[in-house]
């Protein structure tokens, strides 16, 4: 996980954003300490044409997950967490149901 800081300027406020990979997974807004964790990511964060900086110590908590491992009926991995109702699996994604939580959920 990555802590950055915006640091562009003009309309580009500096918010603080934790990345895992090119996932967005939360966000500290400019002027306030509490992080808003996003339910299951935001893909492909784009860092082109924007200026950031690591963030040391890194600002936000570790989030333990209860997501469990499944695997589907042709070899995908999934991971399902009960307690916040999601699931990787593409039925999830598109239908925001899918028979991985309902066995496990």
């Amino acid at each position: 996980m990555e802590a950055i800081r915006e640091t562009t300027g003009g309309l580009f406020p500096a918010h603080t954003y934790l990345l895992e990979g090119s996932t967005l997974v939360a966000y500290i807004k400019k002027g306030e300490s509490e992080p808003f964790y996003f339910k299951s990511g935001i893909k492909g964060f784009d860092k082109r044409g924007r200026k950031f900086e690591a963030v040391k110590p890194n600002p936000f908590k570790e989030r333990k997950s209860n997501a469990i491992t499944v695997t589907g009926s042709k070899g995908q991995v999934y991971y399902v967490d009960a307690e916040a109702r999601t699931c990787t699996c593409p039925g999830f994604q598109f239908r925001g149901a899918c028979k991985h939580l309902a066995e496990h959920g």
